[in-house]
């Protein structure tokens, strides 16, 4: 067993290493494909201690975000968890998502929904680039079903299955995906592992059609053009750098590999005290946007052997401004 523990440690290092090659190396082809999948949304972290931590996490996410994360993760956690986030997120839009895990013994399964939605935008035409007086709203929706298995006190492997709804004017597109990865520990080191490959799925059809005011009068398209996921494949690690008495510091380091972006490398850590308060800080490199780390906070209050979690994340955009996170926890 000693020997298989090592080979797997070696294993996903070496991941790490030749991924972090790609991110830093003088040739970034991701560049090449930004921008080109949709459902876009599938890409804004879900809980306010992920973000805090700049995105770094997965390895170590053992609450309802978890579902989000790397559906190996559900059968790690103590007990039944629920987790329910808001995310004041650019230029008016938000998000809320709602995560639930029922543990029973060495096996989770688990339910969640991401919802995303803009404000009222304008309806601009050729013909009136200030809007025309109409008003629209986008509506984003993803939604899962997750099993987990805790095969050892090392390893565990989950799989999601999910369902993606988006909706703009009277344009709808719907499509399925399945999530999938693992987690391991290695012995009694403090470090683990995770990796997980999330939004590997089906192409989307349009359905509906929009109508446009042009100088010519009014014209009625159907769109033709499909969207595709942005299928990630994600590597993390976390450790437990110190931890005497009352007080833990954990270092978390996660790469993002997506179908339709460069490689992200993010780093984060989390000081607890009394494993009740909590102090986080992040940063997401290969961003652009990201010029400062993020930050967050929580507080842990046990009360009739039962768990009560707040977290609060802070996100900052150079140029598009901030992002707030607000998320609780209820251990059931």
């Amino acid at each position: 067993m000693k020997n298989y523990s090592n080979f797997i440690s070696l294993f996903i290092a070496g991941l790490f290493l030749f991924s972090g090659t790609q991110t830093f190396g003088q040739t970034s082809y991701g560049d090449d494909r930004s921008g080109t999948e949709g459902f876009q949304f599938t890409k804004i972290t879900v809980d306010a201690r992920s973000a805090g931590m700049g995105n770094s996490n997965m390895a170590d996410a053992t609450d309802g975000s978890s579902l989000y994360w790397n559906p190996a993760m559900a059968s790690k956690i103590g007990s039944s968890f629920a987790t329910l986030s808001h995310t004041e997120y650019l230029v008016e839009t938000n998000q809320q998502y709602f995560g639930y895990i029922h543990k029973y013994n060495d096996f989770a399964i688990g339910g969640s929904i991401q919802y995303f939605t803009s404000g009222d935008q304008k309806v601009t035409t050729e013909t009136q680039p200030f809007g025309d007086g109409r008003t629209f709203r986008t509506h984003h929706l993803s939604a899962g079903l997750t099993g987990s298995h805790k095969i050892t006190d090392l390893f565990s492997y989950g799989i999601s299955l999910r369902y993606y709804y988006l909706n703009f004017f009277d344009i709808t597109y719907q499509t399925g995906a399945i999530d999938f990865g693992f987690s391991y520990d290695v012995g009694e080191t403090g470090l683990r592992f995770g990796v997980s490959v999330n939004n590997f799925g089906f192409e989307a059809s349009p359905d509906g059609e929009v109508s446009n005011s042009t100088p010519e009068g009014e014209e009625t398209n159907e769109p033709e053009s499909e969207l595709s996921l942005p299928t990630r494949f994600i590597i993390a690690a976390a450790y437990d750098l110190y931890e005497s008495g009352q007080n833990k510091v954990v270092v978390t380091a996660q790469i993002n590999n997506p179908s339709d972006n460069s490689e992200e490398l993010n780093i984060g850590g989390e000081y607890s005290f009394m494993d009740q308060f909590f102090f986080r800080a992040g940063y997401e490199f290969g961003n652009e946007e990201r010029i400062l780390p993020s930050f967050g906070a929580g507080v842990k209050i046990p009360f009739s052997g039962k768990t009560l979690k707040a977290d609060y994340g802070f996100t900052n955009f150079d140029r598009l401004g901030t992002i707030h996170r607000i998320s609780l926890g209820f251990s059931l």
